[in-house]
């Protein structure tokens, strides 16, 4: 038998014959990838794996560095465990709580820890980071029963971890080292610390503020963006989370199996009705000063559906709501401004018509009759179909967009008379201490099930489509985030317990010769340490119907 094989290097595009058993450090060695940044994993066919794993096989390899979404992954997920390790030394009867982005970084806490953590206490904390990070220990993989890892972890108080392993039932569970520490981190290291030398930790509000690399300059950490207001509403919803006891999946799986699922979908679907209410209040407290409610927020947000439902308890406190849309006022298409690559861009604010936008809510503001225009997106051109709209004194218009919250979308209107919300996502559970949900992936998966429900879209037309919905976001929406008179939080508690059984079929199709084969697996790794949760109990009305189906609302 042959004991060499071939591999084909992606970011190269050569071919060259290993020695089965090769690892993936050394093939980089030998194929010299030109990459900008030093090479943290690899896309073995496709699906991401460690630098140490041996090939046996023919492969096509692609090295991956801190640029590519999975190599930010892998470095964010090893600072967390850097950071758990700096803890454990500093305070070793404290708990840390990895909990959620925000300002650009990550917010975590210590609990069971004496009082709030200090400024000295912080900065201690970092140069502990430092000092192992010069160490360059290296983050070894390790694999066992799964029962002797559950005793491992218990012994060590970690019970958020054990529940999570006893739910997937494996007969092996991985698990990292780092020197003389353990860690449980669903997904792939760096291979050492030495590679994570851009990083800070700041204090911020109650706990500490973990900053990463920027995406686009990696060699400096993302500027520090205060968001008192993102940060309030995440707060809201953990306080609940820790009323109701669950703030981990480990808690939500036990609640299936306690019989407890239809009191956490109502508990959740009654605390979106009081926020939209309050939200329609405070708008009806202003009531003859507010004209305009501007929502914006980011892709699968449930904007749609906020919108309707807010629309209801504004006529309950005795306004009736008019709807305009902002797709009526595109520019005609030979008027639309290019992006970088030549191409159409439809997401930015000149794509609009906002002289002719700001004149007709100067008009309806004023009482006059105005002819609404309607774009066509065949022909790329405006036209009128005789839709007029007048607005009464009892009337309050209505507009969604992604630049809602933008300034420049509406210079000719006195602030008083707006009124602005911040949509979106806002996972507010956590996998356990140390592994958080990104909101981007509750989003993206809420994304994949609508699209491949309502508009014909596989999984991996949708994957191909979000590096640039999301760069999109970054660029016109995300910047605006704090110009919001209040935030609303659409993400339910109950939510991926649902989403998994439609989304684990549509996942299932993405192809392993395609790119997205990758995060389609990913994404099934995130779904295998959720219990399936029963929809009956999901009201109509509920904004996750918008994507799972059998909402009472016309979209």
């Amino acid at each position: 038998m042959d004991k060499t094989i071939l591999i084909k290097c992606v970011n190269t595009g050569e071919t060259k014959r290993f020695s089965r058993g090769v690892n993936l450090q050394e093939v980089a060695g030998v194929m010299k990838p030109t990459l900008k940044n030093p090479i943290l994993g690899a896309l073995v066919n496709n699906k991401l794996t460690e630098l140490n794993y041996e090939v046996y096989h023919p492969k096509n390899v692609q090295f991956i560095d801190i640029t590519h979404p999975d190599g930010m992954r892998m470095y964010i997920r090893s600072l967390s465990f850097v950071l758990y390790k700096a803890v454990d030394e500093l305070y070793p009867h404290a708990r840390l709580r990895i909990e959620h982005s925000v300002s650009k970084g990550i917010y975590c806490e210590l609990l069971n820890h004496h009082e709030d953590l200090s400024i000295q206490e912080v900065l201690q904390l970092g140069e502990r980071m430092r000092e192992i990070i010069n160490k360059d220990l290296p983050f070894i993989r390790e694999e066992a029963e799964t029962e002797e890892v559950i005793k491992l972890f218990e012994n060590r108080n970690m019970y958020d971890k054990t529940a999570l392993m006893r739910h997937r039932g494996l007969v092996y569970t991985t698990y990292q080292k780092m020197n003389n520490h353990i860690g449980l981190f669903y997904g792939y290291m760096v291979p050492s610390t030495g590679y994570l030398n851009v990083f800070d930790l700041n204090k911020y509000y109650n706990g500490m503020l973990l900053q990463v690399p920027m995406k686009d300059n990696p060699d400096k950490v993302e500027d520090l963006i205060i968001q008192n207001k993102m940060f309030d509403i995440f707060q809201e919803f953990t306080q609940w989370n820790r009323v109701l006891n669950v703030t981990n999946v480990g808690d939500l799986n036990g609640t299936c199996y306690n019989g407890m699922a239809e009191q956490i979908i109502k508990v959740s679907e009654a605390l979106h009705e009081k926020k939209i209410a309050q939200i329609a209040d405070t708008i009806a407290e202003r009531k003859g000063k507010v004209k305009i409610v501007l929502i914006s927020g980011p892709s699968s947000s449930g904007k749609t559906t906020f919108g309707k439902r807010l629309a209801i308890q504004l006529l309950v406190a005795g306004i009736k709501p008019v709807n305009l849309s902002l797709d009526n006022y595109f520019v005609d298409r030979e008027k639309t401004p290019l992006d970088e690559h030549g191409e159409y861009d439809f997401e930015a604010l000149e794509a609009l018509d906002i002289p002719k936008f700001n004149q007709d809510l100067t008009d309806l503001l004023e009482g006059k009759t105005v002819d609404i225009p309607k774009f066509s997106f065949e022909t790329g051109k405006r036209f009128y179909d005789g839709e007029k709209l007048q607005m009464a004194d009892e009337n309050i218009l209505i507009i969604e967009g992604i630049h809602g919250l933008n300034p420049g979308l509406t210079p000719a209107i006195p602030a008083e008379k707006k009124f602005k919300v911040y949509v979106s996502a806002l996972t507010n559970i956590n996998l356990d201490d140390h592994n958080r949900i990104h909101t981007t992936d509750n989003r993206l998966i809420r994304r994949i099930v609508r699209d491949y429900k309502y508009r014909n879209y596989s999984a991996t037309d949708t994957l191909s489509r979000w590096q640039s919905v999301r760069r999109g976001e970054e660029k016109h929406i995300f910047p605006f985030q704090e110009e919001a008179d209040m935030m609303f939080n659409t993400a339910l508690l109950y939510e991926l317990s649902v989403l998994k059984p439609l989304a684990e079929p549509i996942l299932l199709e993405v192809p392993p010769n395609v790119p997205e084969y990758a995060e389609a697996n990913r994404l099934l790794n995130f779904f295998s340490y959720f219990k399936p949760m029963q929809p009956r109990e999901i009201p109509p009305t509920s904004i996750v119907r918008e994507f799972l189906g059998g909402s009472s609302f016309n979209y």
